[in-house]
């Protein structure tokens, strides 16, 4: 007896949608086997060109290469003179990357509350946690939505205090008609696989101040002198100082390469996913059923994530059970995050217990993070969709 074919909807019903599918072609091909061929593997000329170009676009006066965004937080608080004993406020609605940076340099991590709203650093929880030793405010742009540096900024300034900005989610937002990348002391972006624009791994350091441009870019490579980047070079010599402590952050021209191609495409990439962003908010917002991301007129959302979150008023389910119940349905989630604080090293290490920041620890055990890429296609999109509307229904109050 023949084997049966399954129908239609159940092969749709079967088909994976990955939560994260990276956007590249032949244009990244073409620059890394140039990289390769070029016979420069390590720091070279697609590193240089790479951080031109990305100054070009931030609008930024100086960028520095590294191989993460942990490594390019670690190397702004270092250049900028935080260290032991000092404090450092910033979210604890963020990546462990965040609070590891401020460790590393010995300085402390002093959480401030999120807004409810935007899931960004409320400017007022900021102010009340500014001490005598705060020297660094990292204001974290939560799923490519700008914080409100208008706020954030003043406050800063009045006491001398350095504002690094974690964009790891933000490269292409705006602020005021500027792009993030030039607006604090310094910004650090992620290049990471899932992010908007990726190296596959890698990170980038953006200021206009020279002088921690410098002591960032000798950090991220030993501590060694200015000389020592271009020291294979026809232009280099052998010869190099080692000034500072430093670590092996530098990046690679294939890893560049990549860069470079991504960046080529990038607006059209942009345009991909505000269109998606448009597309799932007409969809679910007529379910009632979730809180779902918000714009500011202030600015340009990246949309590197979309982060619903469920409404316990109307559905029964939590958000646990329903990202247990999408993946049985063949829907790909994650979760964007879970609080910083409640993690065991941060319990350990500073006796945080459930309930020091209300908002994040609320507003994180509602959240659920749907699949969103540019090449998402409306098909995949809408059967997200439809398998979210099926659960609502199953699950309404």
């Amino acid at each position: 007896m023949p084997a049966q074919k399954s129908s239609p909807k159940a092969e749709t019903e079967n088909t994976w949608v990955p939560f994260y599918v990276p956007s590249t072609d032949r244009r990244e091909e073409r620059e890394v086997i140039e990289a390769i061929r070029s016979g420069w593997l390590t720091s070279g000329p697609k590193v240089k060109l790479f951080e031109q170009k990305v100054c070009e676009y931030t609008g930024a006066r100086h960028a520095v290469a590294v191989n993460s965004c942990t490594a390019a937080m670690h190397v702004a608080l270092g250049a900028a003179g935080v260290g032991k004993g000092d404090e450092v406020i910033t979210s604890p609605y963020t990546f462990a990357a965040t609070g590891e940076a401020i460790l590393y340099v010995g300085a402390r991590p002093v959480f401030a509350d999120i807004d409810p709203v935007t899931l960004n650093i409320d400017p007022e929880q900021v102010q009340r946690a500014i001490t005598r030793k705060t020297r660094a405010i990292i204001p974290v742009h939560m799923a490519g939505l700008a914080c409100a540096m208008d706020a954030i900024l003043p406050m800063a300034r009045r006491g001398r205090i350095r504002v690094i900005e974690d964009a790891a989610h933000a490269f292409g937002t705006s602020w005021n008609g500027r792009r993030v990348g030039a607006i604090g002391d310094a910004t650090c972006f992620s290049f990471y696989a899932t992010k908007n624009l990726t190296t596959g791994e890698g990170g980038m350091l953006t200021t206009d101040d020279a002088k921690l441009a410098e002591k960032a870019r000798r950090l991220s490579l030993h501590g060694l002198s200015h000389g020592a980047w271009n020291r294979y070079s026809r232009a280099g010599s052998w010869r190099y100082d080692v000034v500072d402590l430093g670590f092996k952050y530098n990046m690679t021209d294939p890893a560049a390469g990549l860069g470079l191609a991504q960046l080529a495409k990038f607006d059209a990439m942009q345009r991909r996913r505000r269109g998606l962003a448009r597309s799932y908010e007409r969809m679910l917002a007529p379910m009632g059923a979730f809180d779902l991301p918000v714009e500011s007129a202030r600015g340009t959302h990246a949309w590197h994530l979309y982060i619903i979150r469920i409404k316990p008023r109307v559905l029964k389910i939590g958000r646990d059970k329903m990202i247990d119940e999408l993946r049985e349905r063949g829907i790909g989630t994650s979760v964007h995050f879970q609080p910083l604080h409640l993690f065991s090293y941060y319990r350990k290490t500073f006796g945080y217990r459930k309930g020091a920041y209300p908002v994040t620890e609320r507003e994180s055990a509602r959240a659920i993070s749907l699949p969103f890429y540019p090449s998402l296609s409306r098909q995949a999109q809408e059967r997200v969709v439809e398998v979210i509307e099926d659960v609502v229904m199953r699950h309404r109050r």
